[in-house]
């Protein structure tokens, strides 16, 4: 874990250094923007989302810091921690719950949301706006939930001061790493064209690797009893059943999406550093053999795509 978080952070700082004093232009200048933004998701995959989780190390100090990676990249640690560990792993794929189901009137993710006329191209534009999530995301979605005080239909927690000096020193230095730095240094034009395709590859590969796991034709979306308010699941079994793993015996992408592969392993036990999920996965797998409940997983990544656009083609057209 250590040593793939030193590498991965060095490597973003060696691309922008070289990119800040070698000034490459041409394929060379984008082909680097594009590889910092695929780094820039790594990171986040393997360093941020296990230390938000508490599984990076032993030691709280140390997860903290792992964890805050994400102020460095753009976003906020604290929202993060509030809309991922607090809802989506709560409220998996339940509407109105789960915010992660909401991604706007343009994307039909749950048959539960209102279906519109351009939804039935959406399987065919939903790239376009995959790579729009890391612009989104550091730049509107992070001060929505701050100055409305919530996620979705969800309270945000109260922030403490050290909270709100974090979420703006945050975004201080997001601004000046990524944007007025390199503008200062390269002018308008140069700096636009090389953060828009750094943002466009780390936004699209976040974007279809989480939703690989839960907005595919095998999960569930199921919706609490009306009167109750209860789950027909208990929440261990809801997880199965809303939660698929795909490529899990291709160690290339597990190494680079932070064990996300294992997708089921992860919900039921977030706590867990991911370099474990290969070796949970068997046991998990058993148990749910052994009590006849879902276990959803795709043999490969390009399996888990194709069944993601099938599923949203259908939603697109009424289903």
């Amino acid at each position: 874990m250590f040593s793939k978080a030193i590498f991965l952070i060095g490597l973003l700082a060696g691309i922008y250094a070289f990119l800040m004093w070698k000034t490459p232009g041409g394929w060379l200048g984008a082909g680097l923007c594009a590889l910092m933004g695929l780094v820039i998701a790594t990171i986040g995959f393997n360093v941020m989302h296990d230390g938000g989780h508490g599984s990076f190390s032993k030691w709280p100090w140390l997860n903290k810091l792992a964890a805050l990676t994400l102020n460095v990249l753009g976003g906020s640690a604290f929202m993060w921690n509030q809309k991922h560990n607090n809802i989506h792993h709560a409220y998996t794929n339940v509407h109105e719950m789960d915010d992660d189901l909401d991604a706007g009137m343009l994307l039909r993710l749950t048959e539960h949301q209102k279906l519109r006329w351009f939804h039935r191209m959406q399987a065919v534009y939903f790239p376009f706006l995959y790579a729009l999530l890391y612009l989104f995301w550091i730049f509107v979605s992070d001060y929505k939930k701050y100055f409305r005080k919530r996620i979705g239909s969800t309270p945000l927690k109260e922030m403490k001061l050290k909270d709100h000096l974090s979420f703006w020193f945050g975004k201080f230095l997001t601004l000046s790493i990524f944007v007025i730095i390199p503008m200062a240094r390269f002018g308008f034009v140069p700096w636009i064209l090389g953060f828009l395709i750094m943002a466009a590859v780390s936004g699209f590969i976040l974007s279809i690797v989480f939703q690989l796991a839960h907005t595919v034709e095998a999960t569930h979306f199921p919706l609490p009893e009306e009167h109750s308010g209860r789950m027909e699941d208990e929440w261990a079994v809801h997880q199965l059943k809303t939660t698929a793993n795909f490529a899990t015996r291709n160690k290339l992408i597990g190494w680079l999406v932070g064990g996300l592969n294992f997708q089921v392993e992860h919900h039921l036990f977030p706590r867990i550093s991911h370099i474990h999920y290969p070796a949970i996965n068997q046991i998990v797998r058993q148990a749910c053999a052994e009590f006849g409940v879902p276990y959803l997983e795709y043999p490969t990544m390009r399996s888990a795509i194709a069944s993601h656009v099938r599923y949203l083609h259908k939603l697109g057209n009424g289903a």
